[in-house]
């Protein structure tokens, strides 16, 4: 699927997604997130930083990954940010809407 530019003056909401490593969730909500014109990914990596796995469950209530973050909002895991997308809500919300 081709990436689908941002409006022009747009200016992207921060994205920061859990992650650890050997997660094909995780690499298919990079992958994703990638198509919709993110350049500016922070990915935290839980397993190489334990203590961030703690704030992880404390900001989401949630032990898996990924767990994802478009500026405040938290949008779930990797099934939720596809479901975000079909739904027509990625988009707009990566642009601040």
């Amino acid at each position: 699927m081709p990436a689908i530019p941002s409006p022009p003056g747009a200016t992207m909401q921060k994205v920061v997604m859990y992650s650890k490593d050997y997660c094909p969730y995780c690499a298919r909500a990079q992958a994703l997130l990638k198509q919709r014109g993110v350049a500016d990914l922070e990915i935290i990596r839980i397993d190489q930083d334990p203590s961030q796995r703690d704030i992880m469950i404390e900001r989401t209530g949630r032990r898996t990954v990924p767990q994802i973050f478009i500026g405040e909002t938290h949008v779930g895991g990797s099934d939720d940010l596809q479901a975000l997308d079909r739904s027509g809500g990625l988009l707009p919300l990566l642009n601040g809407g």
